[in-house]
């Protein structure tokens, strides 16, 4: 159970417009993406036009001007409730656009992200690598001052809308001597020297389209860098906060919608003469679900909240996104259960919903470096008080 009053009538109307967009532009593609494997880029144009595309952008670059991360959970919830995973709006919206909006210049916001608002560029942001895993500070991937531009030289993986994106913010290492000397880069990519990797092939979040990529002498302007190019790392960790809690808002909302299905399953199936939801060890298994669910949504709604009034710190972001895919973990391996062999079929989204919930628990730094960043808020503060 949500809060009352945690959604106002602008939010509801949003929802129900953000509502009909997907009974309209989503659902009847998805069979085509899920035979591509990918999401097609006219959608991204139709959201664009829509104005569901980074509504946190000034109204002068073409965006809303509202920053309310509330708005980014109601169409994280409506894309869920149509089991939607492989468009990366929420990407595009709450994690790589902020680059831009908090750190971009005028001329930068001018160019790039005005067509991150119309779906004319689709945004991606490349940090992870093969050797550096969470560590975003181990980075490789190197930075050369040439002069009127950077030359960059490396490579990414496990870069969310890689295929699809046409603009990405990069994250290169400008000083070899210092571990946080890492600046952040725009890098269109038609720009000769970068390179697409394979498409890979994951487990689930079969239609986001992720891929390798690759910086081989990539020339970039000195008027694409994000800030200074020695501090790129303070934005880093000052959006990755936001990152977590988009990561979680997200698991939690596919809680809800797993939770959803198999209530709605287990009234309908028949066993031993009566329904699913007739025997203890079902309503067990939904008592349990549904607590720890709200328990989630109460945690990260507060920290939405926070967020809006810029009082979100590491260490609560963590903790939410700790416990909400931790808990999607757990509530889609319960769904499964009381789904039978049903539930290991890939036609039920139930399966589907299992195999992309795995790795939440993984990307945006994984659930032990979230405990390492809330173990050592705790030292770091008398009696581990907040």
């Amino acid at each position: 159970m949500r809060a009352p009053g945690y959604y106002d009538a602008d939010h509801e109307a949003f929802r129900s417009s953000f509502r009909e967009f997907c009974a309209r532009e989503v659902v009847p593609r998805q069979p085509g993406w899920d035979k591509a494997g990918l999401v097609d880029h006219e959608v991204w144009l139709a959201a664009g036009r829509q104005g569901f595309l980074v509504p946190a952008a000034d109204e002068a670059y073409g965006g809303l001007g509202i920053h309310d991360l509330r708005y980014e959970q109601v169409m994280m919830e409506e894309l869920a409730a149509v089991h939607e995973s492989g468009f990366g709006l929420p990407l595009h919206n709450g994690i790589v656009a902020p680059y831009l909006i908090h750190a971009g210049t005028r001329n930068q916001k001018r160019r790039y992200l005005t067509r991150a608002v119309t779906g004319e560029s689709v945004l991606a942001i490349a940090i992870t690598e093969p050797e550096a895993g969470s560590d975003a500070a181990a980075l490789r991937t190197r930075a050369v001052d040439a002069g009127d531009h950077w030359v960059l030289d490396g490579a990414k993986t496990f870069i969310s809308n890689g295929i699809t994106a046409d603009l990405v913010v990069v994250a290169a290492r400008t000083d070899p001597d210092r571990r946080h000397g890492i600046g952040l880069f725009l890098v269109e990519t038609e720009t000769p020297g970068f390179t697409r990797g394979r498409k890979l092939d994951k487990l689930g979040l079969r239609t986001q389209d992720t891929a390798e990529l690759f910086f081989d002498g990539c020339r970039v302007p000195k008027e694409n860098v994000l800030g200074n190019p020695a501090e790129g790392f303070a934005h880093v960790v000052r959006l990755f906060a936001q990152e977590r809690l988009v990561v979680a808002m997200s698991a939690v909302a596919g809680a809800q919608v797993a939770l959803r299905d198999t209530l709605a399953y287990v009234q309908e199936r028949q066993a031993f003469g009566r329904p699913l939801a007739a025997f203890q060890d079902t309503r067990f298994r939904l008592a349990q679900m549904r607590t720890e669910i709200d328990v989630a949504q109460a945690y990260v709604d507060q920290c939405v909240l926070a967020a809006n009034t810029g009082a979100l710190d590491a260490a609560s972001a963590a903790q939410a996104k700790l416990f909400a895919t931790e808990m999607l973990g757990r509530v889609v391996d319960d769904c499964v259960q009381m789904h039978g062999g049903y539930g290991y079929m890939w036609e039920y989204p139930i399966c589907r919903a299992y195999a992309d919930a795995r790795v939440q628990r993984i990307y945006a730094g994984t659930s032990e470096i979230m405990k390492d960043i809330i173990s050592r808020a705790m030292l770091d503060t008398p009696s581990g008080a907040r």
